[in-house]
């Protein structure tokens, strides 16, 4: 059966897109079958791989509002063992629709429940913030990965996210999890970065992954032509990272099993 993650964290520009493609690629490349969710109406994972948002027939709204089924709204990735569920932009209005629909905590939950057993891992890349989209996927999931940056302001609305994936685990779902925490935009030049490492640490006792990503021109260039950085330039070291996150999170996972 599959593993679903949850790829989370209220405050934006942490680099939670970022992981969401880059360990998709990363995980399939080393011959797991992935699924990556898009829940941003924002949809730059869809952009990420390549796929005009625009132009899909069905994406993430149309499961969680339609009950479109997710098998027939994937696109099958160009890219080794990644298959992809589109976000679109009509997503932006779903949270607001949901209200009225029975059940509204457990749509994402039910629509990929007949599928887990097709995928080695489910990435659910959510939207920056604790509605009701990203609360379908703490219903969903089996663990929440929490990227972080390494700047000043990194801990700042963990204590809120952690409250709210408290009260998912006493309502909803009793068995979610902390898979990791994933350090971005690290430094280790930097005197600010080993405090917020630090910080980090104290906060989530070992639960912060061994590999941490860098800072890097390349990881940012990357979605711009579609790709995952590993295919976009497999010598750089975000390419790196998130082949080694990846391995990590395998690893821990067979640890576990």
């Amino acid at each position: 059966m599959g593993k679903i993650i949850a790829i989370v964290n209220q405050k934006g520009g942490v680099g939670k897109t970022t992981t969401a493609v880059n360990l998709s690629a990363a995980a399939g490349a080393l011959g797991q079958a992935v699924l990556l969710v898009d829940m941003d109406p924002q949809g730059n994972s869809t952009s990420g791989y390549g796929i005009n948002k625009r132009s899909v027939p069905a994406s993430t709204y149309d499961v969680l509002i339609n009950g479109v089924s997710v098998e027939s709204a994937l696109v099958r990735t160009r890219f080794q063992g990644v298959d992809l569920l589109p976000s679109a932009m009509d997503l932006a209005g779903a949270e607001v629709e949901m209200i009225a629909l029975s059940g509204r905590e457990a749509r994402l939950k039910e629509a990929l429940s007949p599928l887990r057993d097709a995928y080695d891992y489910i990435f659910l890349d959510c939207p920056p913030s604790l509605g009701l989209i990203t609360i379908n996927a703490l219903c969903a999931c089996d663990a929440i990965l929490v990227p972080i940056q390494c700047e000043y302001y990194a801990l700042e609305g963990l204590s809120q996210l952690m409250a709210s994936v408290r009260q998912v685990k006493r309502l909803y779902n009793p068995a979610i999890d902390v898979e990791g925490v994933l350090l971005t935009m690290y430094d280790g030049r930097l005197n600010l970065t080993h405090q917020v490492v630090t910080e980090v640490k104290k906060f989530f006792p070992k639960k912060v992954f061994a590999t941490a990503i860098p800072r890097g021109v390349r990881i940012s260039e990357a979605p711009s032509y579609g790709e995952p950085i590993l295919y976009y330039d497999k010598s750089s070291k975000g390419a790196h990272a998130y082949t080694q996150l990846a391995k990590e999170l395998i690893k821990n996972n067979k640890k576990r099993g």
